[in-house]
């Protein structure tokens, strides 16, 4: 085995600073494992840490990126979960296990351990086995995105067939609540600001695709005889949560995943009674969370949407084609 890992790291924000340097492989320690890493795919998040608009402010020199796949080829003392050879992918949040979050989970990436690198020692339990003939570009995608819709509309929002789901955007997350969205029967209804993003949400299976740049609001409450959509996947954030509301049915839920727009949230409280609706933050989800996902997207054979895969040498170029808005996700092999 090479001895040397090569590691993305800032030691300035922007992402013309990211820097590729050698450090000596790691050793796991007590309860740790050495994973080597195949493939990392990014989000949104990443952006926004590397140019230091994230709101909190990592140290430097940081490494960007959250969501890994690879192998397992070496455990420290302890480790009970992974004996060696195992195809693994990382959770999101570091320490969430099940149940309810505790205070002292972070999200790999900041303020827990970046993962852009050619090997990386994490702890046994940050780790979830990754589905059975998945790519490891395409395991990749399935921690952070993958789960977040899963969290929404399955976990949290109890979708079933008949319902509506209003979707903005065609990003990771947006185009993995789609698939979902169908795979349980349910129609969906996308809104989009590009016109060839717009032609691939249909040809992927929605429903309806709306220009954003129009009255969006009239034309899904048209679409829906007026009864509005039962589930909204919200990741712009800022005064469009309160247009979503205007769209919404009676108990209809609302999940708010972005803040592409702004983090200050702003919506109209009499369309919060008329509509008896739930407006709830999504957080990812917990390493349980994931198993049971994966689970459902192996079964199902979901296809994570790739927009564009980069060699590891190439991961500014990656994180370039992230900060201009693509369709679906964006992966770094190593």
């Amino acid at each position: 085995m090479n001895s040397t890992a090569r590691i993305w790291q800032l030691p300035r924000f922007g992402r013309s600073n990211l820097q590729l340097v050698e450090r000596p492989i790691p050793t796991p320690g007590a309860r740790e494992v050495l994973v080597r890493v195949e493939a990392v795919a990014l989000n949104y998040r990443d952006h926004l840490l590397v140019e230091n608009h994230y709101g909190w402010t990592p140290p430097l020199p940081y490494t960007p990126a959250s969501d890994l796949a690879g192998t397992v080829i070496a455990t420290g003392e302890g480790v009970t979960r992974w004996r060696g050879d195992e195809k693994v992918i990382s959770t999101f949040f570091a320490g969430w296990l099940d149940g309810r979050m505790p205070a002292t989970a972070n999200p790999l990436g900041g303020p827990g351990p970046g993962v852009l690198a050619s090997h990386v020692v994490l702890h046994e339990d940050w780790l979830a086995a990754a589905p059975a003939g998945y790519t490891a570009a395409q395991a990749a995608t399935l921690p952070c995105a993958g789960l977040t819709a899963w969290t929404a509309l399955v976990e949290e929002g109890a979708l079933h067939a008949g319902q509506t789901v209003l979707i903005h955007g065609t990003g990771g997350v947006a185009l993995f609540g789609l698939q979902l969205a169908r795979l349980h029967g349910a129609k969906v209804i996308v809104i989009s600001g590009s016109a060839d993003k717009r032609d691939k949400t249909l040809a992927l299976g929605a429903a309806h695709v709306i220009a954003r740049d129009g009255d969006w609001q009239a034309e899904v409450l048209r679409l829906t005889d007026g009864q509005g959509v039962d589930h909204v996947l919200e990741t712009v954030g800022g005064a469009n949560l309160g247009r979503s509301l205007k769209t919404l049915a009676q108990g209809g839920r609302i999940a708010v995943i972005g803040v592409l727009e702004g983090i200050e949230l702003t919506a109209a409280f009499p369309d919060l009674v008329r509509t008896h609706g739930h407006i709830q933050g999504i957080g990812v989800g917990s390493r349980a969370q994931l198993e049971t996902f994966t689970r459902a997207a192996q079964a199902n054979k979901l296809q994570p949407v790739i927009a564009g895969e980069y060699a590891f040498e190439d991961a500014p170029a990656a994180l370039e084609h992230l900060a201009r808005g693509p369709f679906g996700k964006v992966v770094v092999r190593v």
